[in-house]
């Protein structure tokens, strides 16, 4: 898959945002009086539960776990509503989940194009939201990051937010050059430099998925980091840096995150502004959270592209990840 096909994938988060709450208003899932809500998968497919419980923030009224491997932790509650999502449906981990979230008791849902989880759903009479096959796993996150925010409302953890979802995809449809130009000028300031994304609050999560995106679309190393921790430890390591490692600094800032953080970031783009390669701050921008979540998103991931395409990298294969599913295959 080229470039411009990736692109075309990325700016069309909007229809894929519309596209997802039809497929779950589709699927006629009923509510569950459940304890807690937990969202289980990784990667790409893992992502959208992380976004969702940003995006929705202090409004959660129950946990909303992400069980990113195997098994839950120790203390996950009997009768939880549980969305096993993957994109393939042949994941290891998010099959591991589904079956134990039998033992669990849990209520069951399922997001996938198929595969084996799509079987095992099927036959144990799991409701299952069919996502659109073609894409890559990573383009799919506006599926995955609406069908989580569904999981919330129906365990009773959260009010529904499809209306800021659809408003959200609809300005993004109206800023897509905007965002895309911005993605350009970032990527310039950021090319030849390993990136490190800082995050706190709403985009924390959104720092990860950046952070993801340069590591499989322009493959090359990037790291992420939460504030304030890391200005209580990392901060330390950028005086020690050498030149030539060439670190660029990304800070990832929203309205609504608290003013001591906020002067954390602000405090952190000094500090490290000798001693990096690039500093870039981006402020979020949007009225609701779910609207600044989602735009930094797709900044994020064009952003990724940007790089892939100046370096000559093709930002589709990922070999790396596909010899490891090949060796554990083995195992």
């Amino acid at each position: 898959m080229s470039y411009e096909q990736e692109s075309a994938a990325v700016g069309a988060l909007p229809d894929h945002l519309r596209d997802a709450v039809w497929r779950i208003e589709s699927a006629r899932m009923p509510r569950m009086e459940a304890p807690m809500a937990i969202v289980g998968g990784v990667g790409g497919s893992a992502i959208g539960g992380a976004l969702a419980a940003a995006a929705i923030g202090d409004r959660l009224t129950k946990p909303l776990l992400i069980a990113r491997g195997y098994e839950f932790p120790s203390w996950a509650a009997a009768g939880s509503a549980l969305l096993c999502s993957s994109y393939s449906g042949d994941t290891e981990e998010a099959i591991a989940i589904y079956a134990a979230g039998e033992a669990l008791a849990a209520q069951r849902i399922v997001a996938t194009t198929g595969g084996e989880l799509a079987e095992r759903a099927r036959r144990d009479g799991v409701p299952v939201i069919g996502l659109p096959a073609g894409l890559q796993p990573r383009a799919a996150v506006g599926y995955m990051f609406t069908v989580a925010a569904e999981l919330a409302a129906l365990a009773l953890a959260a009010p529904r937010i499809r209306s800021e979802i659809d408003t959200a995809a609809s300005r993004l449809e109206q800023r897509r050059d905007a965002v895309a130009e911005r993605s350009a000028q970032i990527a310039a300031k950021l090319e030849g430099t390993i990136p490190v994304i800082y995050g706190a609050d709403l985009t924390a999560p959104v720092a990860y998925r950046w952070k993801c995106e340069i590591n499989e679309n322009a493959k090359r190393p990037a790291f992420w980091a939460l504030l304030p921790e890391a200005s209580h430890n990392e901060i330390s390591g950028w005086c020690g840096a050498p030149k030539e490692a060439a670190l660029g600094c990304v800070l990832l800032t929203d309205a609504d995150q608290h003013p001591r953080e906020r002067r954390r970031f602000e405090l952190t783009g000094k500090l490290v502004r000798q001693d990096a390669a690039a500093v870039v701050e981006v402020e979020a921008e949007g009225e609701t959270r779910t609207a600044r979540l989602l735009e930094l998103v797709m900044l994020g991931d064009l952003v990724s592209l940007e790089l892939a395409r100046s370096a000559d990298v093709d930002p589709t294969p990922v070999p790396m990840i596909e010899t490891m599913k090949e060796a554990l295959g083995r195992a």
